[in-house]
């Protein structure tokens, strides 16, 4: 189980990382409610895989989704 930080979550005391359901909500909440030392700790190869399932708001998609990108033409 993952230390629960209240920036982030403030509803519940666990988290599954495991289950596949609770941790693309704690993904959702880390990138909506986080600060940049816990974004740091999202394996961001995972975040691009879900990003468009995670119903983020528009803004906070559209940051993602242009990261990702420039970072992919970036690499090739």
């Amino acid at each position: 189980m993952k230390p629960i930080r209240r920036h982030i979550v403030w509803g519940t005391d666990k988290i599954d990382m495991n289950d596949p359901f609770q941790r693309k909500w704690f993904i959702k909440q880390v990138l909506i409610h986080g600060r940049a030392e816990d974004i740091k700790e999202l394996d961001l190869n995972e975040v691009e895989k879900l990003l468009d399932e995670l119903d983020l708001p528009e803004e906070i998609y559209q940051l993602w989704k242009s990261y990702f990108e420039v970072k992919r033409s970036a690499s090739g």
